[in-house]
């Protein structure tokens, strides 16, 4: 490719243009795809994968429930708390978007304005799929995988490096994990209280019909009060 011979021996500008050379050759519904899929796509799939699995943690409702409703609330929090440390990290880096530095670039979406470095779609998305980990190791392993999407995607469109999007990653995953223990130590006492709650307890556990053998949560307590009663 031409556009290698300009990269001299930069191996991340090489892989960009390795990457982003798949587009000239495919056909321009699928460019439009992933353009659609890389700029908004990914991110509403991982919020509804998060939707997935709380409703599949409350409808469980084990008896770890309210800490992994807890970490589920964490995943977007920790997303948020990315996107706002990269502000910073954006405007010292400055680095420019690759297209305004490297000619021959197929590049599939306009408006891409701001400083490359980091990636703020590979943040968010790896930072929820690392969260969902923390909260559903199966449900983890499918945001992971979205975010691995995400990030070739953001180079397949000319409009992030390579090392743009690894440093996404490594951010998002750094807020999540860094952060967890003071997060998950906060939410958790939070969760259990709203699980133990008439009104809240929804929010972490299904309702179940009574006379069905279940124990709603919260009332166990009143239940062994009441026998104890019975038996004096």
């Amino acid at each position: 490719m031409a556009g290698l011979a300009e990269s001299g021996s930069n191996p991340d500008v090489d892989l960009l243009y390795d990457i982003n050379g798949l587009a000239k050759d495919a056909p321009h519904w699928f460019d439009r795809g992933v353009e659609l899929v890389g700029e908004y796509g990914l991110l509403v799939a991982m919020v509804l994968l998060v939707v997935w699995c709380w409703w599949s943690v409350r409808r469980r409702g084990d008896e770890d429930a309210a800490s992994s409703v807890a970490a589920l609330v964490w995943t977007p929090l920790a997303a948020a708390i990315a996107v706002l440390v990269n502000v910073p990290i954006r405007g010292f880096v400055e680095r420019p978007r690759p297209f305004l530095d490297h000619q021959g670039l197929d590049v599939l979406i306009s408006g891409q304005t701001g400083y490359s470095f980091v990636s703020d779609h590979a943040t968010i998305t790896m930072a929820m799929g690392v969260g969902l980990f923390v909260a559903n190791r199966r449900f983890g392993v499918a945001g992971i995988g979205l975010a691995l999407l995400e990030g070739f995607c953001r180079v397949y469109m000319g409009v992030h490096y390579p090392t743009d999007v690894v440093g996404g990653f490594a951010l998002g995953t750094a807020v999540v994990l860094l952060l967890s223990p003071v997060a998950m130590a906060l939410l958790t006492p939070v969760m259990k209280a709203v699980e133990g709650s008439s009104w809240g307890a929804w929010i972490v556990r299904r309702r179940v019909a009574l006379g069905q053998g279940a124990v709603i949560p919260g009332a166990r307590e009143g239940v062994e009060a009441e026998e104890r009663d019975l038996a004096a």
